[in-house]
């Protein structure tokens, strides 16, 4: 039997080899096959997949607008108007019960996108129901009542977390009025706000036939696909200007950690900073050294050797964030929030090691091919392409290869260094103020904080007496 040494030597070239493996293999259900481009005189973008013989459907529809644009104080107004282009439950059987696919409309900050699978033999069916809900999107005071009804309904019988508190209050503390520290599905306070002339001018403002890209992927010819969506969406009227992401930029925000009470027996704890946008060239750099702010910072602090624990690095049209949570007991916070900085301090500092990257990476590679092994996930880098003007569709396998440990640094210090860093803490607000005190400087939600006492003025002399 070799010696215990040379079984760590062993186990270690093991690993190495495992890590490489994922890393060389290909993105499996992602073509590379370039797909056939059309342009409606619209402007409407139509990409085509053909694959002769299949029985199956794609219809995949990107509306390059999304939530950020939501009204100030109306937030959730993106999502209802997704839920009115589809509001009969009737149209959804329909893809569910007789086509055996299913009808998605999905809106997040920087799109709405409508997915429909179904099949090949009803791709005319298909694109006609598209057309319907584009062309045709109702608006009547009753429909729109409904639908915003049932979404409020739904809103206010979700359970939510103490880690969605978290998420959100951390949202808020970092971007505040911007957009994207708004939530994209709405609260009921800003969805009550909503009515029927915030839609309709949304919808004209944003649903333009040359703010679209429409992707098409089974059984059908190109020249069967072009006809029919020439003839159903070719009169779709195109946007007379579209309207630019730009923003008022948010403050720095406040370097105090905000306590959000939540009744619970953990504590979720919330560091952010501003990250890079989604065309930005080091956009995949992020998201490696994320991950590998996630392994270290599991690796010093014990607390989160069984907790929930996360590090990400969100990104749209506009720069985003880089977002730490973890799970920890309330008198582990002060001790979460502390680590987490170290973290940060050593991605600026600290070259990763190869075992670091390596392991970072194929986690990326692994989830990144699972999450394009189904048919729905075949037009996505080319919709991004066109959301997020890109140059070229990414080859991201290839691109994740050749992130090195200076190209890590150089981004940490980027995004991390000399910023104001924020941070939540959601739980029970007396013991965390317990815990923190002393430690972290910390405001309470809700709370006005105790007023310092003015420096009393000089007592005046006494006058003295002028007797006449």
């Amino acid at each position: 039997m070799p010696p215990p040494a040379e079984i760590n030597v062993i186990r270690r070239l093991a690993v190495s080899a495992l890590l490489f493996g994922l890393l060389a293999q290909p993105c499996l259900g992602q073509t590379t096959r370039e797909p056939e481009r059309e342009q409606l005189l619209n402007g409407l973008r139509l990409l085509i997949w053909s694959q002769p013989n299949s029985p199956e459907l794609l219809v995949k529809l990107r509306l390059h607008s999304g939530a950020a644009f939501d009204l100030a104080g109306k937030s959730g107004q993106m999502a209802l108007l997704g839920d009115l282009l589809f509001p009969d439950a009737a149209t959804v059987d329909y893809f569910t019960d007789e086509l055996g696919g299913k009808l998605d409309v999905s809106v997040n900050y920087d799109s709405v996108t409508i997915t429909m699978v179904g099949k090949a033999s009803e791709l005319e069916q298909v694109i006609s129901v598209l057309r319907n809900a584009i062309l045709s999107t109702q608006f009547t005071p009753e429909v729109v009542t409904r639908i915003r009804d049932a979404r409020l309904k739904a809103l206010k019988a979700l359970t939510v977390s103490p880690a969605v508190v978290a998420d959100r209050a951390i949202a808020v503390r970092l971007f505040d009025e911007f957009p994207y520290g708004r939530h994209a599905g709405g609260t009921p306070e800003d969805l009550a706000r909503v009515d029927r002339a915030d839609l309709m001018l949304a919808h004209e403002r944003f649903f333009g036939s040359n703010n679209a890209t429409l992707a098409i992927v089974g059984g059908v010819t190109k020249a069967r696909a072009f006809r029919t969506v020439r003839q159903l969406l070719g009169p779709w009227r195109k946007s007379d200007k579209l309207v630019p992401a730009t923003f008022t930029q948010p403050k720095s925000p406040d370097p105090r950690t905000l306590i959000v009470n939540v009744p619970g027996p953990t504590a979720e704890v919330r560091l952010a900073v501003r990250g890079l946008a989604r065309a930005h060239a080091d956009f995949l750099t992020s998201l490696v050294m994320a991950r590998l702010a996630q392994h270290r910072w599991q690796s010093i602090a014990a607390e989160l050797a069984n907790q929930p624990v996360f590090v990400r690095s969100d990104a749209y049209v506009l720069p985003g964030a880089v977002v730490m949570g973890a799970a920890v007991s309330t008198e582990k916070a002060a001790d979460a929030l502390a680590n987490a900085r170290k973290v940060i301090e050593s991605l600026i500092s600290t070259p990763a090691t190869v075992g670091e990257l390596d392991r970072a990476k194929a986690e990326i590679v692994n989830e990144t091919v699972t999450m394009a092994s189904k048919i729905e996930a075949v037009p996505d880098p080319w919709l991004d392409a066109d959301t997020y003007r890109l140059s070229a569709v990414q080859d991201q396998p290839s691109l994740l290869r050749a992130v090195s440990p200076a190209d890590i640094q150089r981004v940490a210090t980027r995004v991390f260094k000399d910023v104001s860093i924020a941070s939540v803490v959601a739980g029970e607000s007396a013991q965390l103020k317990a815990a923190l005190q002393g430690r972290i400087p910390f405001e309470v939600l809700g709370e006005i904080a105790a007023p310092t006492p003015s420096p009393k003025p000089p007592a005046k002399p006494a006058s003295s007496a002028n007797p006449r």
